[in-house]
């Protein structure tokens, strides 16, 4: 899992990627953060950034309790304890589900652009209805690639043209044989049920302009999270506020 420490400080920073990316995702704030924090980054199984890729089975399930079983062992096994868990995307919930699971291990969780559901319903507003879902996961079988190139650009929200080749070229990578089971894991999720599980400080990073993750959800996760939890939006960013608003962002995980 190219899993790796560096920086100093006497606290730990895990920082968790999401679908489509690598650890590369968080360039423009490492540099910064190790200055104040050890940081432990790591790649997921589906990233492109593993090699030689794995051989998934194309019927295998991947689920968030996997990936949450994942995430302990790795802590475990790099004998990490009372971390500040960073997870972006679908890894914001993989941190609530280990967090339950094993909360020795965690003393803060960051989440940023997470989401516990992405389909509308009548009491929920997720940002989708089960027909765009069923589109993007169409798309995602038909021709990822051609859904890569188009949804990065719209997910990223800037047309810096250094970081759009950068994340489209990580999207594009991903491992073939996880891409859609992984899409399918997210976004046909509902996670809804583990928020009032989670007891443990939380700060939500929202960009208010995320095509993913509406703001709204960032409120619904804020009053379902037991823990004391505080939300940021950031104004006129989308998906990756660590790529878009880097001094920003290092500024919040400072306050923590």
């Amino acid at each position: 899992m190219n899993s790796r420490l560096i920086g100093n400080g006497e606290v730990t920073l895990v920082l968790s990627h999401g679908y489509g990316a690598s650890q590369d995702v968080w360039d423009e704030v490492v540099p910064k953060l190790s200055k104040r924090y050890q940081l432990f980054l790591f790649d997921w199984s589906f990233s492109e950034a593993v090699k030689p890729p794995l051989a998934f089975d194309s019927s295998k399930d991947f689920s968030f309790e996997g990936f949450a079983d994942e995430l302990i062992s790795l802590l475990d096994h790099n004998n990490l304890r009372c971390v500040v868990f960073v997870g972006h995307s679908m890894a914001g919930m993989v941190g609530c589900l280990a967090s339950i699971k094993r909360p020795d291990l965690f003393s803060h969780l960051v989440l940023v652009g997470a989401s516990p559901r992405y389909i509308n319903s009548d009491d929920y507003q997720g940002g989708f209805e089960l027909t765009d879902v069923e589109n993007i996961l169409r798309n995602i079988q038909t021709n990822f690639q051609a859904w890569a190139e188009e949804f990065t650009p719209m997910a990223l929200g800037i047309t810096d043209q250094i970081h759009l080749k950068k994340l489209i070229d990580s999207f594009k990578g991903m491992n073939p044989t996880a891409a859609l089971p992984v899409a399918k894991m997210i976004f046909l999720s509902d996670q809804r049920y583990v928020l009032e599980h989670v007891k443990l400080p939380c700060t939500i990073i929202q960009g208010t302009e995320d095509i993913v993750v509406p703001v709204v959800v960032g409120d619904y996760m804020k009053c379902k999270l037991k823990g004391e939890t505080s939300l940021v939006n950031i104004e006129n960013n989308a998906h990756f506020p660590q790529i878009t608003s880097p001094k920003k962002f290092v500024e919040i995980l400072k306050k923590i």
